[in-house]
């Protein structure tokens, strides 16, 4: 199998096969075993939402950050069961989760007031500012957190432009129905 993987190798870097390589190229169907590979690494961009043109250490620097935010997400409480059935049978909620997993932790204290920020004037600024406060979050977020942190903002038109960051690709919504950035 390692020399079928090794053919492969050299087909994705146009090296020339050697004769024993292209015996192995005709037997192994390491044609086909690229494409299925290249199918397989095409469906899981796509599930990413990331172009497909990343290099290796791009991937590694996304999967990092995504790793951090789970790890953030999952300390407040919000678990993303991938098979709900066997992993969570009871259908316990997150907050439900986070109080079993943990039933010594005292209730939350009140979060620190925000100071907010102005609600620009343009429609590009907004946008640019609520992009920005997504990322800096680096965490899952309604359109009524986002609203709070500014003067002057109204939920409807901050989760209109939420759903728009979302269409060009500049953030996400979780299946919970929150907004993270894109990474």
């Amino acid at each position: 199998m390692t020399g079928m993987y090794n053919v492969l190798e050299k087909l994705r870097t146009d090296d020339p096969l050697t004769a024993k390589e292209k015996t192995i190229h005709e037997q192994g169907l390491v044609s086909v075993l690229k494409q299925i590979h290249d199918e397989l690494d095409a469906a899981v961009f796509e599930a990413y939402g990331w172009p497909i043109t990343l290099t290796d250490e791009e991937i590694l620097e996304r999967l990092v950050a995504l790793n951090k935010h789970r790890a953030a997400e999952e300390e407040r409480g919000l678990i993303r069961w991938l098979r709900p059935e066997f992993q969570n049978p009871g259908g316990v909620t997150e907050v439900q989760t986070k109080l079993i997993a943990d039933p010594e932790t005292p209730s939350p204290a009140k979060k620190a007031k925000v100071k907010k920020q102005p609600w620009p004037k343009t429609l590009p600024e907004r946008i640019t500012a609520v992009r920005k406060l997504l990322v800096e979050q680096q965490a899952a977020l309604t359109p009524t957190d986002v609203a709070v942190r500014f003067s002057r903002a109204k939920k409807d038109n901050i989760e209109e432009l939420l759903d728009t960051l979302v269409t060009v690709g500049q953030a996400r919504q979780t299946e919970t129905g929150l907004y993270v950035a894109a990474n």
